[in-house]
């Protein structure tokens, strides 16, 4: 009884491995009829997603060939550099925009549809992104109009930020400051704002102003800077020298002095001329006021 208890249990498992043979068997054939029936569209898939990036590799090639050509251009043509960055911003945007709009109609996307949706995404976008169209418009306004170039010196006097200018791109102005760090300014705020151009011109004004006590002789003040600013090489002589009492202040005598200089030596020329101030003041014992306050005990 034992043996023929075991023979059953034996074709028991055996029924059961046939019968899991049989559908691995049949799970492989329907694998493999799916593969043979899908294997072309695969193929055919795989090799246009090869071309996609074969023509993306391309694209990118003629795209900066395009760019230095154009740029080349403007360099004959003497183009402020204003313009050069910001036409080159502009094509490398509308470039890659075609390129990319080229391979997505090789993948059999509708251009009708391409074109119906980019235009009503156009208006939503635009409602979305009214900011980013001013900023585009202030820069076309910025090298329309020319309140400043690549290489001025301009403060903006909305939030006080000021630099050289580095890049005028489509969207944005980057300035870098003295102590190289990096500001971007939407162009948008500069064209919309009040702003001040450091460097427009080739020279610009000394404005000194010294306190001196009221019990100082104020003659020999003014000669002394009168004297410093004749004195000085980056002074230029050509243009009006001013030395005046600028005002009668509550702790001084304040004496204002103007001189013209370049925009180059402005800054050096005014920590120098402040520096000689201080020790030819001290050669001749003229004593520079301070902020202080006097107490008279009635007897």
């Amino acid at each position: 009884m034992a043996f023929i208890e075991d023979a059953a249990v034996v074709d028991e498992v055996t029924a059961a491995a046939v019968e899991t043979a049989g559908d691995a068997v049949q799970e492989a054939g329907r694998l493999t009829a799916y593969l043979q029936d899908h294997i072309p569209n695969m193929i055919g898939f795989g090799v246009k997603v090869l071309c996609a990036i074969l023509f993306f590799c391309a694209g990118r090639i003629v795209i900066g060939w395009i760019r230095k050509v154009v740029k080349r251009s403007l360099n004959r043509s003497k183009a402020d550099k204003g313009v050069e960055q910001f036409v080159d911003s502009l094509l490398k945007f509308g470039l890659y925009f075609l390129l990319i709009f080229t391979i997505a109609t090789k993948f059999g996307v509708d251009t009708a549809s391409v074109a119906a949706l980019i235009a009503s995404g156009g208006v939503a976008l635009g409602l979305a992104l009214q900011g980013s169209l001013s900023n585009f418009a202030g820069g076309v306004l910025i090298l329309l109009l020319k309140p400043f170039e690549v290489g001025d010196y301009i403060v903006e006097d909305t939030n006080h930020n000021e630099g050289t200018v580095k890049e005028i791109q489509i969207f944005y102005t980057k300035l870098s400051t003295i102590d190289n760090k990096t500001i971007v300014i939407p162009n948008g705020i500069l064209t919309n704002n009040s702003l001040t151009n450091m460097t427009a011109q080739p020279e610009r004004r000394l404005n000194i102003k010294i306190g001196i006590t009221y019990e100082a002789d104020l003659k020999k003040a003014k000669t002394v800077i009168e004297r410093l600013l004749l004195e000085d090489a980056s002074v230029m002589k050509d243009k009006e020298t001013a030395v005046f009492v600028d005002a009668l202040a509550d702790h001084a005598v304040v004496i204002g002095a103007r001189g013209w200089v370049s925009n180059d030596e402005f800054w050096t020329t005014q920590w120098r001329l402040l520096e000689e101030i201080k020790l030819r003041f001290d050669q001749e014992e003229i004593e520079i006021a301070y902020p202080q306050m006097k107490v008279h005990m009635a007897k």
